[in-house]
């Protein structure tokens, strides 16, 4: 449980920061859009809200990317993309049950769900 725990903080810390970084990335983005398009009217507004919300999913994918590369990486599941499908069921919180971790590596898992609401 302490090894979940410590390398469950490890990747935590790391989810944070891509998080931090991808919305400081998309802010200048938008930035520099604005003025560019001349985002003022009613039709720029949602453009602008789209550009966000498609950054955002891109920052949340690279997050489930890492998490899924961690479970590859320490042999919790058998290969990428059982480990890429998993991640992004816990990620999303949904947790079909399709697909479990061995029962030493549970906490981890239960991690990986917490991070979506930061």
């Amino acid at each position: 449980m302490i090894l979940n725990l410590c390398i469950g903080t490890i990747v935590i810390s790391l989810t944070v920061l891509i998080h931090t970084f991808g919305l400081i990335a998309i802010t200048r983005m938008m930035a520099h859009l604005v003025p560019l398009l001349r985002m003022h009217g009613r039709r720029s507004r949602i453009i602008a809200m789209i550009s966000v919300v498609m950054g955002l999913f891109a920052v949340m994918t690279a997050e489930v990317w890492l998490w899924a590369g961690l479970y590859r990486l320490l042999g919790i599941l058998s290969d990428f993309e059982t480990a890429l499908y998993f991640s992004t069921i816990t990620f999303s919180t949904v947790g079909y049950g399709d697909v479990v971790p061995a029962h030493g590596w549970r906490i981890l898992a239960a991690l990986e769900g917490t991070t979506a609401f930061c």
